[in-house]
């Protein structure tokens, strides 16, 4: 149960205000500070998500929270988005990281700022605050990243080692929706439509530009040695970016950062959302800023480098309120109570050819705490994969494991393209089985990330791969299960040739991070936030479509999944505008083979304002197929005033296949 602070230490305003770039383009800023004449520290959240709108109801519960603790808390629209001016583009690239490390110069020069500033952000913004720190400004002396990506080709959009991920697609659909969303004229004043389409005319879609970088090029980030500040890295176990939080605990200085690793999916984690119980996050960040920021505050450099949570052995379901589990401990990353433990597979060589549907169970790429989030049952998955199973004995304790599994696998490949998909599962004596973790190998991409060196068919070659992070216990009389496929849609696509492979187990290892038990004491106090700000979801008599179906044509041999990612309904904010938005992403493939895989999203919103007589919509629908040499983007987006029509434009692109 999420407690309402009411009372603090400060009486807080709040402001909205114009920063300039260096270029002389403003970004739209929201100050939150503390009534004193005496300068405080400036954390800052950087993020395009509209402040005003998008994620005002989230950035209500922190940032006066943050104030009133005696924090001026800085939220920020990225450039071409929400009410700042400018052109949108990737957000991520040097122009968007260029405008963080200017904003926190000026954040630093401010009056009321004390010179200290600290960056903080989930996913987007997250990101945003280590590619931020990368750059070493001065002022900024500590970071909160929570859900951030360090590596795109690691396991994050838009890669994993080697292969692309069909998530891509909604991922860029969404960003490119939320880049022709005009300036709300309430705040940006007359001027929002020339603005409006100014941005319209300059904007342009992410995906080709993802696809253009198969390999890991001059597109990944930037170098841990960079840092300077203070790093607090946040993840969930069931948030694809959580690898990173392992490798900055790895690769920091053991003086400038901390680790938690918990059981969320992708948001802060005092938000009670499932599948993993809130904590006090805001209060874990407060002494964080007190220590860095004020040279204040007690604990934080007696805590734990690192925090993680081991879940307990659970039957699977898409969504959970609560999992078992217990929180743990460890001294520094590697740590010295895991140790790596190698189980051989043996047996004769299988051939393993998964059918094109194969991965139709996988869950969510970006699990955000709805009801379809999670894998189902994976026994449906197992039946198509090669499957190697290690019972824990009954009368023995759990096998416990913390960090990142892998696979050593000897395989002769049938074709010059192909993928090997790995996935770890708790098999329950009645034989339920859960995903843990998974992970993927492009065969091109087996000399490297940073090349495509096609598989030699016929010869008996030796890969080697990583799954994700995992944070697990195996309970007694459970069985330990790899499960090898040779095709994972709609998670990744597929390769060509699909032809699959010829797996010699006698060759071919499991290695898991087991865990030595230890007594363990981590103790959160109950979450906490300001006040909400008072948006309302009007109800509706419409019955919501299923949230994730699966559809199978038996006649045209066809698979199609549908998902409704729950960003649809209507909201209304305190200020008087209402939101309307939908979404649906379907992806489909044939029985027929890999090179009928296609994906497609529609999107639309609707912005209204009826005291202003202000209504605006944007539709799109983009769509990706892909035969053996490109990819094939077409992303269509119409934007009307009024009913009218004032912008509609198609991007058709074909990127060459050089190794996803």
């Amino acid at each position: 149960m999420t407690r309402i602070r009411t009372d603090f230490p400060y009486a807080t305003r709040h402001e909205d205000l114009r920063v300039p770039m260096p270029d002389g383009t403003p970004l739209y800023a929201r100050v939150w500070r503390p009534v004193t004449d005496e300068p405080v520290p400036a954390l800052l959240e950087y993020d395009p998500c509209r402040l005003t709108d998008g994620t005002a109801a989230r950035d209500a519960q922190r940032h006066p929270w943050y104030a009133g603790h005696g924090y001026a808390s800085v939220r920020v629209d990225v450039r071409g988005h929400g009410n700042s001016g400018g052109l949108p583009g990737d957000a991520h690239g040097a122009t968007g990281t260029d405008d963080g490390v200017a904003l926190v110069h000026w954040l630093a020069e401010q009056p009321w700022c004390s010179g200290e500033v600290g960056v903080f952000g989930v996913s987007w913004g997250g990101t945003a605050a280590l590619r931020i720190a990368a750059r070493a400004p001065g002022p900024l002396k500590a970071v909160v990243a929570v859900n951030a990506a360090d590596d795109p080709y690691g396991g994050a959009l838009p890669h994993l080692d080697g292969s692309v991920l069909a998530g891509a697609l909604p991922r860029a659909a969404a960003l490119l929706s939320l880049a022709c969303r005009p300036p709300d004229p309430r705040y940006a004043g007359e001027e929002w439509r020339e603005r409006w389409l100014e941005r319209l005319e300059g904007v342009e879609p992410l995906l080709p530009r993802w696809l253009a970088h198969p390999a890991h090029d001059e597109q990944r980030h930037g170098e841990y040695g960079a840092i300077r500040a203070a790093v607090l890295a946040v993840g969930g176990l069931h948030d694809p970016y959580r690898d990173t939080v392992l490798r900055l605990a790895e690769h920091l200085p053991p003086d400038r950062v901390r680790a938690v690793l918990g059981p969320w999916s992708v948001h802060y984690p005092d938000r009670t959302l499932p599948p993993g119980s809130a904590v006090g996050f805001l209060q874990e960040t407060l002494r964080w800023w007190d220590h860095h920021l004020k040279g204040a505050g007690d604990g934080v450099p007696d805590e734990p480098p690192l925090r993680a949570w081991i879940g307990g052995s659970h039957p699977p379901a898409p969504v959970y309120r609560e999992l078992p589990g217990r929180w743990v401990t460890e001294p520094s990353w590697p740590s010295p109570h895991v140790t790596p433990v190698t189980y051989g597979l043996g047996g004769g060589p299988v051939a393993v050819a998964s059918p094109p549907w194969t991965g139709v169970d996988a869950g969510r790429l970006l699990p955000s705490g709805s009801d379809g989030d999670l894998p189902p049952d994976q026994r449906g998955e197992d039946a198509l994969s090669a499957c190697f199973d290690f019972t824990v004995p009954e009368d023995g304790e759990p096998v416990e494991i913390l960090g990142r599994p892998s696979v050593s696998l000897t395989l002769r490949a049938d074709a010059p393209t192909g993928q090997a998909v790995a996935r770890l599962c708790d098999v329950a004596p009645d034989g339920s089985s859960t995903l843990v973790t998974r992970g993927a190998l492009n065969l091109a991409a087996h000399i490297g990330r940073d090349r495509a060196v096609p598989a030699r068919p016929g010869a008996w070659e030796r890969v080697r791969f990583e799954l994700g992070t995992a944070g697990h216990a195996f309970a007694p009389g459970h069985r330990v299960r790899l499960a090898v496929s040779s095709t994972y849609w709609p998670w990744l696509w597929p390769q060509p040739d699909g032809a699959g492979f010829a797996l010699d187990p006698a060759g071919s290892s499991l290695t898991l991070p087991v865990r030595a038990p230890t007594r363990d004491t981590v103790e959160w106090e109950e979450p906490e936030q300001a006040g909400p700000t008072g948006v309302t979801v009007p109800g509706t008599l419409e019955e919501p479509r299923p949230e994730r179906t699966v559809v199978r044509d038996v006649v045209k041999g066809e698979w199609r999944l549908e998902d409704d990612p729950r960003d649809g309904g209507t909201r209304v904010h305190p200020d008087g505008l209402e939101i309307t938005e939908d979404a649906l992403d379907t992806y489909t493939i044939e029985e027929s083979g890999p090179l009928s895989a296609r994906a497609r999203s529609d999107r639309s919103v609707r912005l209204h304002r009826p005291d202003l007589g202000w209504n605006v919509t944007v539709e799109l629908r983009a769509e990706t197929t892909c035969d053996a040499d490109a990819f094939h983007t077409s992303q269509e987006v119409v934007c009307a005033e009024g009913g009218e029509i004032v912008f509609h434009r198609t991007w058709e692109r074909r990127i060459p296949r050089t190794a996803g």
